[in-house]
């Protein structure tokens, strides 16, 4: 079964500095049907302004990793790392039981636009980790490249989570299939462009929740960017 989250209906938080789309229940954005999916807790495509950003500020048992898609992104934790990440780079911090850190627009004149995603681990209280790792546009061009993966396959990154994450660019002809295995959920999310899913006609922003469908296929993109998640099949509570 596929279950459409289109762009529009995603809750937007516009402070000025950030323009952020929620596509789940996030901040003061409340929907009791869209609250996450499976492990997956948040999808916020945020838009940040030249030299603003998030302030210092903590979390904790959080598996959180950001894609940069333009610009330049800056970011700082209380574990000493310090680094800027650029588009095709991946950043994983694995809050544990605690971690303070910030995340800023490194360019002075130039706008950065990411997105930041949240997956509830498995296990709580343990030692935060940051990791980061860089994809090459040929890396992910017309195929699904592994990026996160519970047991760092494929040089992807490490999480604390029966949860594989996995990023394509799609043009044209290029097409990919993914088996998902058996009894499993899960996500495909349109970063960029626009892209068919089994079919199914998607744009920049929308989602699509998968439920118990054994494989998925991309096709037919336009400067198409995706992410697709292969989660475990668990519904979260209602609000």
């Amino acid at each position: 079964m596929q279950e459409l989250r289109p762009s529009t209906a995603r809750g937007i938080a516009n402070h000025g500095w950030l323009n952020s789309h929620h596509t789940f229940s996030f901040g003061s954005y409340r929907d009791p049907q869209h609250q996450g999916f499976s492990d997956r807790l948040v999808i916020n495509d945020d838009r940040v302004q030249p030299a603003q950003g998030f302030g210092t500020h903590g979390h904790s048992n959080m598996e959180i990793f950001s894609c940069v898609l333009e610009g330049a992104l800056e970011h700082k934790d209380s574990m000493g790392t310090g680094s800027v990440i650029h588009p095709g780079d991946v950043q994983l911090m694995s809050a544990g039981t605690g971690v303070p850190h910030s995340e800023f627009n490194h360019s002075t004149t130039e706008p950065v636009h990411f997105l930041q995603i949240w997956i509830v681990p498995n296990v709580k209280a343990v030692e935060p980790n940051y990791q980061e790792r860089g994809f090459s546009t040929a890396d992910k061009r017309g195929r699904l490249q592994l990026i996160i993966s519970p047991d760092g396959a494929d040089g992807s990154l490490t999480i604390r989570q029966d949860a594989r994450v996995y990023a394509g660019l799609f043009d044209g002809a290029e097409q990919a299939t993914l088996d998902l295995g058996p009894d499993r959920y899960a996500y495909v999310h349109v970063a960029r462009g626009s892209v068919e899913l089994n079919g199914q006609r998607l744009s920049e922003g929308d989602g699509v929740k998968l439920r118990h469908e054994h494989v998925l296929t991309l096709s037919g993109g336009q400067q198409a960017e995706v992410l697709v998640f292969n989660l475990r099949p668990q519904e979260l509570p209602a609000l």
